[in-house]
């Protein structure tokens, strides 16, 4: 079908009547064809359109140029010069640019400079463009340069170059080797002696062969080759998001050339568009001439007449030309330079002109049409040149209509333009006033840029979508919670911006009009609060469509540097997570971690540059509430994002080491101290504390936050003036001291913030953030603040905790080898109390945390593994508490008390967790675990296989019960393994003269194979990997430990002071608590979301 396509599409065209030396062909070819004979004595002469004929061509498929280390594919088709159907039979993209470069047909020489120049130049012009080269497509002349140009870049680079060349068919060297319909032909690029052939350049991709009829003339394809540029000309090309914009924009070099290619210039500055000439000086002949008239014709078209006389007299010894021929073509020369706007000339030795031939090409295009600076804004982004845009484009005193740089903006974020967003925004283009909601969502809608996961991403958060589906900026919101996880908000979800997302659309106003709309609908500061942080969403943009460049540019502005790499760097990391669970390709995963790690990166790089500055703003920096992130700390999004390297740095440990002592002041023995404390109360008057103006620096938590306004509220009321005396006595001291004078430490103002009234008065989340002023000048505490800074400190809350914990676990010891009583002795009651009030603080610790959906705090909640063992091991207690009551099951209830505390003796891990020296090997032998988990699948099937034959053979004709024979399965099996061979077993008939059993001989050779896969394949393989484990972890051990540090310094700061079971004094506060604020109206003010 293709082939007939072809073949009613494109005619070559042959000749229907012999007149002598006209078509080219002999007089015996006539004959032998049949072609008709002019009358003897005829005086008509032979021209195409009349002694022609159309018929279908004959020759179109694929030249293999030989010659070369590797033979080079063109395609190529015969066609009639006068064709005006240009369909495109190859299914190429429209160009952004046509270069048709014309020049001398025969062999010449240029400069070595110019050369270079010529080459590189006009080389650059199509790779950045995706321009479109166009020759005479002959090894001869210009068109060997322009070949020599592509050939000199690498085969990757010369194949995105569409280079075209127009030949006539009629002089084409060996074109009967190219008769045939969609064949491959080997071609040599080898010139003969004859004078009117040439072969074809091998450095083209494609030819059109213009036929019109003669053999070995030129000029056949002049007509064409005009046709197909103005053709392609009058295409519109995409400019942005499918919508089709100005037309193909033309341009010819000059290069060389004779009286026809003056001729030629001539034909393109006065046609209708006109067509912008670069000529290139030096290049000689033709391009010499031209260069020579535009720089001495004055303004009205004249030329002073000694220059006049000696023009001509060139143009005679150039082309030896009579004193007539050579006025002639003077003439038609003075009127290219009539056009001087739209000729360019390039030479070597200007300053202003001796850049690159591809800056020459591209500011005459711009100088030569009359396009106004939108347009020429559109071509500059449309061939990726922001040079071009910044040198002619932006000038001083241009002014723009309103609205015309939003439009580029847009252009170039969807096109993945970089440079020309950065040259946007110095140019005046505000984020906060250009992004909204429509132009979001038309961003995540483009179908330009490289591939993503993004449509994968909304299926797992929203089921069928259909085809042509439109992304909402809610389903962007719930993949943002899906890729961050645990208790992450976006803020797309939250009611706020729902509400006025939900407005905007019940108004009626349609996607394509509502950017016009928004505007008249909300004032300018309303449309800046729906995205307050742009550069933040079109970051998450980015990131999400796989837009590295423009994620690190966006990264680059804005607020919050530091936050948004850790977020961008998890979200990277979570694709690449997702693409592996959906059996994407490799690269695609790969890539994504590539990305998450350099922003990782970036983000330790950035905190160790803000160290070196000044520690103590930076430990502020890391425990700032961050609005725009889920009211997550920096601190809080190092974790999320699994970034070890980050927690493990000097200024989160020391910022973690004062979150874990709190208040105190100590620097050895800490633990001794502590443990001192709280046995003997006295002890904590002889502690060092930090002074009032260190505590105000130290992260709180949302609920000593809110304490601390209330006590300063009552504080107020009670005294006013002795404050206001307090305060003027402190300014007085301050400004008499230098070194004392009051450092304030501000509040984040664009994306921070540290707490107030619009906070949570319930929220005992993972948040924490600094207060805001502080002095030099150091204040001790008092006696009741000591007291309470030492109890309320996370060191002092775990070793409570853990004495509480260890006194219980003898108890329950105790309780478990001792006989049950029937009735309760005081220490199983003490275990009771403990294991029902530790239910209730889990139960509180769910409510309490960061996430508002109850099924997303209870995944919170069981992605601990401590959580999961806590709860089983309160459950399995719970059933035997209730069958210790029942007097015919209270040994029912021994058993599960005995089963219950390996629970608890496994939790005392968590305490040794905390020791620096223990806590690495208990990270290490979890991953061992994991690993043995893996290894026992395998050795269940080797178990399994054995025993079933195991237990068949052995015992043909016992007829034992169902629960034994699968007993007996596993069982022997799985003590082989340990060294217990049961060798009075392994041959049954052993004792036995005359054996019954059937192929009693099939045990004890399976027996041979499943050791030696089972105790010393397998156990040695286990042990290996063992091995590699523990070297892999053991190099960073430390820093394992150090980011599981975080985790569990977070959960001693939330915990009640009191532990089980005394904890249940303070769950009656706390209640009581939230029973007086909702008394008093102090409700959650704080976007839960919902």
């Amino acid at each position: 079908s293709q082939r007939t396509w072809v073949e009613k599409t494109f005619c070559k065209r042959e000749c229907i009547l012999y007149l002598s030396c006209a078509c080219g062909r002999s007089e015996h070819w006539h004959i032998q064809m049949g072609v008709a004979r002019a009358e003897p004595g005829s005086t008509e002469k032979w021209h195409p359109y009349k002694h022609t004929e159309q018929r279908a061509t004959d020759a179109y498929g694929t030249i293999e140029f030989q010659g070369g280390p590797h033979p080079s594919k063109a395609q190529y088709i015969r066609l009639s010069s006068l064709d005006t159907r240009q369909e495109n039979h190859w299914g190429l993209d429209l160009p952004k640019l046509l270069i048709t470069v014309h020049g001398g047909l025969l062999n010449f020489d240029l400069q070595p400079k110019l050369k270079r120049v010529f080459r590189k130049g006009l080389l650059k012009a199509a790779r950045t463009t995706g321009a479109w080269i166009v020759t005479n497509g002959t090894n001869t002349g210009v068109t060997r340069h322009v070949g020599d140009a592509i050939s000199d870049r690498t085969t990757k680079a010369r194949n995105k170059v569409v280079a075209i060349g127009i030949a006539p068919w009629g002089i084409v060297e060996n074109k009967e080797d190219l008769l045939g319909r969609d064949i491959v032909v080997p071609y040599h690029c080898v010139s003969s002696t004859k004078t009117n052939t040439s072969v074809l350049n091998s450095d083209h991709s494609y030819f059109l062969l213009a036929d019109n009829g003669t053999v070995g003339k030129y000029g056949g394809e002049i007509l064409f080759r005009k046709k197909f540029e103005k053709y392609i000309a009058q295409q519109k090309i995409c400019i942005a998001n499918d919508f089709r914009g100005h037309g193909v924009p033309v341009i010819c070099v000059v290069l060389e050339g004779g009286a026809n290619t003056i001729r030629s210039v001539l034909e393109y500055v006065t046609d209708t568009p006109p067509v912008p000439v670069v000529v290139c000086d030096g290049s000689g002949r033709a391009a010499d001439l031209l260069a020579f008239a535009h720089k001495y014709t004055m303004d009205d078209g004249t030329m002073a007449e000694s220059l006049r006389d000696q023009l001509i007299l060139t143009i005679q010894r150039t082309f030896l030309y009579t004193q007539e021929q050579a006025e002639k073509l003077f003439i038609e020369l003075m009127l290219c330079v009539k056009k001087k706007e739209l000729i360019t000339v390039f030479r070597m030795g200007d300053r202003e002109e001796s850049k690159d031939i591809d800056l020459a090409i591209l500011t005459a295009l711009l100088k030569g049409t009359t396009a106004n600076a939108i347009d020429q804004l559109n071509l500059a982004l449309t061939w990726d040149r922001v040079d071009i845009a910044r040198s002619h484009i932006f000038v001083y005193g241009q002014e723009w209509p309103e609205g015309a740089l939003e439009v580029a903006m847009m252009d170039a974020l969807i096109n993945d333009r970089v440079d020309f967003v950065k040259l946007l925004l110095e140019n005046g283009v505000s984020m906060h006033t250009f992004l909204t909601i429509p132009r979001l969502e038309d961003l995540y809608n483009s179908r330009q840029g490289p591939s993503n996961t993004l449509r994968y991403l909304v299926r797992d958060v929203r089921k069928h979508v259909p085809s042509n589906y439109r992304y909402t900026l809610l389903d962007i919101g719930s993949v943002l919670q899906l890729l961050m996880g645990g208790g992450f908000r976006a803020y797309y979800c939250r009611k706020r911006f729902r509400q006025k997302y939900q407005a905007l659309k019940q108004t009626g106003t349609t996607v394509g009009n509502i950017v016009t709309s928004i505007p008249h609908l909300m004032n300018t500061r309303q449309v800046e609060e729906l995205f307050p942080y742009p550069f933040h969403d079109l970051m998450i943009w980015a990131v999400l469509m796989k837009r590295q460049k423009m994620a690190l540019f966006m990264w680059q502005h804005g607020e919050e540097a530091l936050a948004k790499a850790l977020l961008a760097g998890k979200l990277y990391s979570a694709m690449a997570h997702e693409a592996d669970q959906d059996d994407l390709e490799i690269e695609l995963s790969q890539e994504f971690r590539a990305y998450s790690d350099e922003f990782l990166n970036l983000a330790l790089e950035l905190l160790e540059h803000c160290y070196k500055i000044d520690d103590d703003y930076t430990q502020q920096l890391l425990t700032y509430e961050l609005k725009n992130f889920s009211e997550q700390t920096c601190l809080g999004l190092a974790v999320i994002a699994n970034h070890r390297l980050f927690i493990a740095h000097t200024c989160c440990q020391v910022l973690l080491n004062d979150l874990w002592i709190g208040g105190l002041r100590m620097r050895k023995n800490t633990s001794l101290k502590v443990i001192l404390g709280i046995v003997f109360p006295p002890y904590i008057f002889k502690l060092d504390f930090k002074s009032k103006e260190e505590l105000q620096l130290m992260p709180q938590t949302m609920e000593e936050h809110l304490d601390e306004l209330e006590d300063a509220a009552s504080m107020a009321d009670i005294s006013i003036s002795s404050f206001s005396e307090d305060q003027d006595y402190n300014m007085q001291d301050d400004m008499a001291d230098p070194n004392s004078m009051t450092n304030q430490v501000s509040p984040v103002k664009e994306n921070g913030t540290i707490g107030g009234d619009g906070d949570s008065p319930d929220g005992l989340d993972s948040t924490l953030f600094a207060q805001m002023p502080f002095r030099k000048k150091k204040s001790p505490l008092r006696m009741g603040k000591r007291v309470y800074e030492f109890y309320n400190a996370p060191i002092t809350k775990f070793w409570a905790h853990a004495i509480g914990y260890m006194v219980f676990l003898v108890l329950f010891c105790y309780v478990i080898l001792d006989r049950i009583k029937e009735v309760p002795n005081w220490a199983e009651i003490y275990i009771m109390a403990f294991m029902i009030t530790m239910g209730f603080e889990k139960i509180r610790q769910v409510i309490v945390s960061e996430p508002v959906k109850a099924s997303m705090k209870l995944r919170v909640y069981i992605s601990q593994l401590w959580n999961i063992l806590d709860t089983a091991g309160i459950a399995l207690f719970l059933i035997g508490m209730v069958l210790r009551f029942i007097p015919a099951t209270l040994i029912d209830a021994q058993l599960i008390y005995t089963m219950d505390i390996v629970f608890w003796n496994i939790r005392v891990l968590e305490i040794l967790s905390v020791n620096k020296y223990l806590g690495p090997y208990v990270k290490i032998i979890a991953k061992l675990l994991r690993d043995m988990v893996y290894f026992l699948a395998i050795l269940f099937v080797a178990v399994t296989s054995f025993g079933l034959i195991r237990q068949t053979i052995h015992f043909q004709k016992e007829d034992v019960s169902w629960n034994l024979r699968l007993r007996n399965v596993w069982y022997y099996p799985y003590w082989m393994i340990y060294g217990e061979l049961f060798a009075d077993e392994i041959d049954p008939c052993e004792e036995e003269e005359d054996c019954s059993i059937y192929a009693a001989w099939l045990g004890p050779l399976c027996m041979f194979v499943f050791l030696l896969v089972a105790n010393i394949l397998m156990v040695n393989l286990l042990i290996a990997r063992f091995n590699a484990t523990f070297v892999r972890n053991n190099a960073n051990s430390k820093e394992i430990w150090m980011f599981q540090r975080y985790g569990l310094i977070l959960q001693y700061e939330m915990r009640p002071i009191l532990p089980p079971p005394f904890i249940i004094i303070t769950h009656i506060y706390l209640a009581l608590k939230y029973i007086k604020r909702r008394c008093k109206g102090k409700r959650n003010f704080h976007d839960n979301g919902l």
